[in-house]
């Protein structure tokens, strides 16, 4: 089973992430799915999501839940029965969870230039300009957008722009981490922010302080 990295923030914070390699069938074994979760499973036409799918549940029975302990409320946030926070992210091969007693969210996505061409419509360019090179740009941008991403799952607040709403504090792309800041409505969350990159994949994830 191709548990790919565990990463335990404190105590009461911890990460997993799976590589997705098995075929559907033997990720669905010994996973029993809601029955409105094995409707969404039947109507998903790529493979590829549904063999996400059914990692993430493998995730969770790392931790001790199963599919009958997730809900969705009316935004897409899922929750656990127990109280417990958790977020969850899945990107082609990959897929992760995060589980902890602070509101958290999690991003994993695909380094790709085309983030180039949709920059501006989640950030200002020019901050990214003395970067050396696309390749870093791109890196870079995956992990604000990644960022983004990650304190919108937490937040979970209708109307939510990344470009107007969302503020990443600019940090150099070797350091490990940097905070955010999501304001909306009269409400407002700051955001620890930690970064990693692998096999060609960004990693974001976000812890409220």
């Amino acid at each position: 089973m191709p548990l790919y990295k565990t990463i335990t923030f404190n105590p009461t914070t911890k990460l997993l992430i799976w590589k997705i390699e098995e075929p559907f069938d033997v990720l669905s074994k010994n996973i029993q799915l809601t029955t409105h979760c094995q409707a969404r499973v039947d109507s998903m036409k790529s493979d590829l999501h549904r063999r996400g799918f059914m990692s993430i549940r493998h995730l969770l029975a790392y931790v001790g839940y199963t599919d009958f302990d997730l809900s969705y409320d009316q935004n897409g946030k899922p929750h656990l029965a127990d109280g417990t926070y958790i977020s969850i992210s899945h990107s082609y091969i990959f897929s992760a969870i995060i589980i902890s007693d602070y509101p958290v969210g999690i991003d994993i996505e695909k380094q790709r230039p085309k983030i180039l061409k949709i920059a501006h419509k989640f950030t200002t360019l020019q901050e990214y300009s003395p970067l050396a090179s696309q390749d870093a740009m791109m890196r870079k941008l995956t992990i604000v957008w990644g960022t983004k991403e990650a304190v919108y799952k937490s937040f979970a607040h209708p109307g939510i722009s990344f470009l107007e709403h969302i503020s990443v504090e600019d940090f150099r792309l070797e350091d490990p981490s940097t905070f955010a800041k999501i304001h909306i409505a009269n409400r407002s969350e700051t955001y620890d922010v930690y970064f990693q990159e692998f096999e060609g994949f960004t990693l974001v994830y976000a812890i409220a302080v």
